[in-house]
């Protein structure tokens, strides 16, 4: 069945979108649209839950497939679910579960392309190794990485891990000769770690500017050499909590719009009421008015309770940034940096992953209106959100 949307391009442009769950069949200029802006839909390439859905976990009431309308309110069509460090029967346990809700799961299937392993290969150091347990962190393993692998199905499609690691050159370039991007995070690396990482294949920076201690050397530190590398991309959580607004623009400035990408980085009390929660890997956790997720009692963040179309709108509205170019770094500079042919981009042929959202007199973006992923209309702002 052939449906048709209509809105303004996020460049201004009055457009309406004829799709099917066959992918986008026609795009054309019109004379008149609803004053909505009509998108690609949004790409988050690290999300570890969502509204209490937590792909850390597998006890409880919820499964992996409940993530999808709780997302596609938010306009998420495309996800890597994020496994972070765990015991190695653990992190099998965890990628497996993701594998069999992707077999048994058709619209599961068609949102999630890879799974995003952020660990256990990281930085034990305290500031650098974040909420990941010290216990646990270690050097990498290409035996135990292709064991995880195979419990996966070959879904692990991201590896962020730190250079400075002994055998990181190495293991590096097994994951760029296998199809998995590697990326640098939670790392103390040195400029010569860096370009080595590089070298092997390495590909991006997974939230640069945090992972890191609060006070570093001025010249000698990790930052640095991550900025200066053309060759590496950058993640960056627009959360107005993770990067002061100075902060998100000058390493947009340094890095360069068409390497950076947004990343929501979302935890599973992301969009849950303030309070005090427990969680498999934060521990007790608070979720502030704003949606700030801090560990209980201290000032220190505890993941993101935000979700990528709230860090689109955060770039837009504090940062400044153009809503095409916000949008660019949630849709389009995630596919390229993936592969991801099919999505990411108003084009004939592409997958039919679409999103209005409210538009306000400047051209920014609200709230979501509407929510197509492989065709069918999934959220109605107007009617409860609904799965095919």
């Amino acid at each position: 069945m052939t449906e048709t949307l209509e809105g303004f391009s996020a460049e201004g442009r009055p457009i309406r979108v004829r799709f099917s769950p066959a992918g986008i069949e026609e795009i054309g200029e019109i004379d008149h649209a609803p004053d909505l802006l009509l998108v690609p839909g949004l790409i988050d390439i690290q999300l570890n839950g969502y509204g209490g859905v937590d792909v850390n976990a597998t006890d409880g009431d919820r499964e992996l497939p409940d993530l999808l309308p709780l997302l596609w309110a938010h306009g998420v069509t495309t996800f890597y679910p994020t496994v972070v460090s765990a015991a190695a029967d653990r992190t099998a346990e965890l990628v497996a579960r993701i594998a069999h809700a992707r077999a048994t799961d058709e619209d599961f299937a068609g949102a999630v392309p890879g799974i995003h392993l952020e660990g256990p290969y990281l930085s034990g150091l305290d500031g650098y190794r974040g909420a990941h347990d010290p216990a646990i962190l270690r050097d990498p393993d290409t035996v135990e990485f292709d064991r995880w692998q195979r419990a996966a199905g070959g879904l692990i499609r991201i590896v962020t891990l730190a250079p400075e690691r002994a055998g990181a050159a190495d293991f590096t370039r097994h994951l760029t000769a296998h199809g998995v991007t590697a990326a640098i995070g939670h790392s103390a690396a040195g400029a010569a770690d860096v370009a080595a990482f590089r070298r092997a294949g390495g590909r991006f920076s997974t939230h640069l500017g945090n992972g890191i201690p609060a006070s570093l050397d001025r010249h000698d530190n990790v930052l640095w050499p991550q900025l200066a590398e053309p060759g590496l991309a950058a993640t960056l959580i627009a959360d107005g909590h993770h990067l002061p607004l100075p902060v998100f623009t000058a390493l947009l400035r340094a890095k360069g719009l068409e390497r950076a990408v947004l990343v929501s980085d979302a935890v599973t009390v992301a969009g849950c009421p303030p309070g005090d929660y427990r969680t498999p890997v934060g521990g007790d956790v608070t979720v502030e008015l704003g949606g700030r997720v801090s560990l209980r009692g201290t000032a220190y963040l505890a993941g993101s309770g935000a979700s990528l179309a709230e860090c689109v709108r955060w770039a837009c509205a504090t940062a400044g940034l153009p809503a095409a170019d916000a949008f660019a770094m949630a849709t389009r500079h995630p596919a390229d940096l993936l592969g991801l042919t099919d999505r990411g981009r108003l084009a004939v042929g592409a997958r039919a992953d679409l999103v209005r959202f409210e538009r306000d007199a400047a051209g920014r973006p609200g709230a979501v209106r509407t929510t197509v992923a492989g065709g069918v209309v999934r959220f109605d702002a107007d009617a409860d959100p609904v799965r095919a």
